[in-house]
């Protein structure tokens, strides 16, 4: 059970596929369009309920329940190996074959 006021993150469906804009690719039309919000619970709730929240700036949402005490999540992706072997190629060309 997650408490009345607890700072959480809900999941909203904006757009059902069927609802979606005919100019877009097949594999997005063939998904919903979901926003995910972040504030304070309104009432004492359970993961997956349908809940309201008010977020931070006095916005009232409705949405399911995903998260308590969301953490901040940033990050830069993955670890590309091709860029490596780019950035060698870019010194090369500007500096020649030594080691700068």
């Amino acid at each position: 059970m997650i408490d009345k006021n607890s700072y959480v993150r809900i999941r909203k469906t904006l757009l059902k596929p069927e609802e979606r804009a005919s100019n877009i690719p097949a594999e997005t039309k063939e998904v919903p369009f979901k926003m995910w919000v972040k504030g304070y619970l309104h009432d004492e709730s359970d993961l997956f309920d349908i809940v309201k929240i008010t977020t931070e700036t006095g916005r009232v949402e409705t949405g399911r329940l995903k998260e308590a005490f969301p953490p901040y999540k940033i990050g830069y992706g993955d670890f590309v190996p091709e860029i490596l072997k780019l950035r060698h190629l870019i010194k090369s060309e500007m500096y020649g074959d030594k080691d700068e």
